[in-house]
């Protein structure tokens, strides 16, 4: 079978290092966008990861066998963002009877059993492009050189991504960069007449066409007056009077999520969010105070107006800090008497030595996830048990913690006490304010002499779930087993990927990556590995983008380094570097995060590192010379690939076991792969 000329005058490892470039900075981009425009994705970010990894796979798979160059992939990102765009998913609050979604109450566009199967399938096409073009580089160079190439391109398509969301550019920005990608990639240089300038003029229609749709519809989005872009959001502002006030409405992904109110209008319309001050007061006004979930400044504001004579005010994300500080009518991230972060709240505690009369949780709900771990979102590493007992020790004598959120359900405001109760040692006291969602405010003082509650909380009902942890972070879930939702949506992706696989193998893929089932393995350990990592690091230095980045980055680096010692030294056998690797999962469950987290910061982050990036360096090496020695490089590479895709949905298994469990099952994964691995004869230099 003959496989089209490649259009580029590139050589392969310029066009190998472009084309993975293109495949991670398109996977992030797709994350990022269809996230921002279909609020069911809030909540299943890993749903196009998983379509994503399915995507690369087939593409692998496809490569050798290729009649023609992908053009279906640019047509697909067309008609896909064509197709959000007519019919966006903006608004969602779902509920179930084993986990809740705190978005709105209605929902706008497609049910989720439509789009999300069209997300899914339309990620993995997208993704097949680029991979089919990485795969054929990856049969013209020896194995070791084409990873490694392949490595350095996924860097930089992280940190071309990265970049653009320092800059908090918009979409358009990064369909621009995809357009020019594929261009670049995949239209033939103007040559000869004819036929030949037909056959170029086509190529170019069918790449152009519709992304130039795709930019078309991004430029509309992204000069819309209201509308910015965060780290994290599409982040829209829309600013009114009533009666005589003047308001500003922030929503974020589609769903309404601030109101900047002026102080005196929020307490004299809502005085709940007065009651902190009201409980913990016992006769003196807290004057130090952290606010974490900062926001547009409103909860800052309303401190200021009840006496502090300093606020710390902690916010995540950058841009919604910055509209407070423009837009809001009281103006408090301008008064002298307030410092504002841009952090992690639970990093922010983890780091400072200062004492509060008060600590707030202003209501951080987040609406998203953090990318590449499964339900972990955002505001999570606050609501622990652990996280309490945090807060605890940042309280000055007579101080007090507390928390207010619209809650939804009573056994999630029993869950939050009762955590605090367990954290402080005796009862808080719990404000319910009628009305169907539930708006709490739970407040505790240091001890039950520094609060003052206008009743006695009976405490939890019979129902309520334990306290959230540090290792099973998840406090919106109310079972102790994964929600059937997710099951039959995991489900769901498994059986599709099957059918997928089997389909752009043309019923030979199977056979083909039979001999290689230990790669399969590696790449399900790794992908678990990966999520311990990043959720990790995320409760060591916070949930923010950045943090998020540099994991992401690092884990390719230690990669890249295990692909660069193979290659220029020998080695030990593959025994030593599994007993390598089954050390370093032995030695993360030995030293839990909870144990790096009394260190300094400058050890933990060493330590960590240390911990961390051991088994996946060891785990990384036995995967380069294991594909070093194998006889089809595309299809050894697409069962490694495959194999992150089940990895994605056996990260799922936290919401029962913990993410601490993971490396039970990744450690169960790697031993499978060993007793499947073949007898490896010396490794070729390449």
């Amino acid at each position: 079978m003959t496989v089209p000329s490649w259009p580029s005058p590139f050589g392969v490892r310029t066009r190998l290092v472009a084309s993975s470039a293109l495949m991670l900075f398109t996977e992030l981009a797709l994350i990022r966008w269809t996230g921002s425009n279909v609020v069911h994705l809030s909540y299943f970010s890993n749903f196009v990861l998983l379509g994503s990894f399915l995507g690369i796979g087939i593409g692998v798979l496809r490569s050798g066998r290729a009649k023609r160059l992908p053009y279906y992939s640019p047509i697909m990102l067309g008609l896909l963002v064509l197709v959000i765009a007519w019919k966006p998913v903006t608004v969602n609050r779902g509920t179930s009877s084993s986990v809740i979604y705190f978005t709105s109450l209605n929902t706008t566009g497609p049910p989720t059993w439509v789009i999300l199967p069209i997300i899914f399938v339309a990620a993995a096409v997208v993704l097949a492009g680029p991979a089919e073009l990485v795969g054929r580089c990856f049969s013209e160079l020896p194995r070791l050189t084409a990873y490694r190439f392949d490595l350095i391109g996924s860097l930089a398509g992280i940190v071309a991504f990265t970049g653009l969301s320092f800059l908090g550019a918009p979409p358009v920005w990064w369909g621009l960069i995809v357009t020019i990608m594929f261009g670049v990639l995949m239209i033939p240089r103007s040559s000869g007449t004819g036929r030949k300038l037909v056959a170029t003029g086509l190529s170019a229609a069918m790449v152009l066409a519709p992304l130039l749709v795709m930019l078309g519809v991004l430029f509309h989005e992204s000069t819309k007056a209201d509308n910015s872009w965060s780290p994290y959001y599409k982040v829209q502002t829309k600013q009114y009077t009533f009666e005589g006030v003047p308001l500003l409405t922030i929503t974020v992904n589609g769903v309404p999520h601030q109101q900047a109110i002026p102080a005196d209008a929020r307490l004299q319309w809502e005085p709940q969010y007065g009651l902190p001050y009201e409980r913990a007061t016992t006769g003196k006004t807290p004057k130090n105070v952290l606010i974490i979930g900062a926001g547009s400044g409103s909860d800052v504001a309303i401190a200021l107006k009840k006496g502090a004579t300093h606020v710390d005010a902690v916010e995540i994300d950058p841009r919604i800090r910055d509209l407070g500080k423009q837009l809001n009518p009281d103006r408090p991230y301008q008064d002298p008497r307030v410092t504002s972060h841009i952090d992690d709240g639970r990093a922010f505690l983890s780091r400072t030595d200062k004492k509060y009369d008060m600590i707030l949780l202003a209501l951080p709900d987040s609406l998203t996830l953090v990318n590449g771990a499964s339900s972990l979102r955002l505001e999570s590493y606050l609501f622990t048990k652990q996280a309490f007992e945090s807060a605890r020790d940042h309280l000055n004598p007579g101080g007090a913690f507390a928390m207010y959120n619209y809650y939804r359900e009573t056994w999630l405001i029993d869950r939050l006490a009762s955590t605090a109760q367990e954290a402080f040692g005796h009862k808080p006291c719990v404000d319910k304010i009628g009305d169907g969602l539930q708006q709490a405010v739970v407040t505790v003082g240091l001890t039950e002499q520094d609060q003052t509650c206008a009743a006695e909380w009976p405490g939890p009902a019979a129902i309520t779930p334990p306290p959230a942890t540090d290792n099973r972070p998840f406090l919106y879930l109310f079972t102790d087993r994964i929600p059937s939702l997710y099951l039959i949506t995991l489900g769901l992706v498994l059986v599709a990927g099957l059918i997928g696989v089997g389909i752009a193998g043309g019923g030979s893929s199977y056979r083909r990556m039979r001999p290689y089932a230990d790669l399969f393995l590696l790449g399900a350990g790794f992908m678990l590995l990966e999520t311990k990592s990043i959720t990790g690091f995320a409760l060591l230095f916070g949930t923010t983008w950045v943090v998020n980045a540099i994991v992401f980055a690092g884990v390719l680096v230690a990669v890249l380094a295990a692909v660069e010692v193979t290659r220029r030294f020998k080695t030990p056998p593959v025994k030593v570097m599994f007993a390598v690797l089954f050390g370093g999962l032995a030695l993360s469950w030995v030293f839990p995060d909870s144990w790096l987290l009394g260190m300094p910061v400058g050890l933990r982050a060493l330590v960590a590192v240390l911990i961390a990036f051991t088994p996946i360096f060891a785990a990384n090496v036995i995967f380069a010379k294991r594909f070093t020695d194998t006889a089809d490089g595309t299809a050894s590479f697409g069962a490694n690939l495959l194999g992150a895709m089940l990895g994605g949905c056996l990260e799922y298994a936290a919401l029962i076991i913990g993410f601490h469990g993971l490396l039970i099952i990744a450690a169960l994964l790697y031993a499978g792969a060993f007793l499947l691995t073949p007898k490896i004869r010396a490794v070729v230099r390449s």
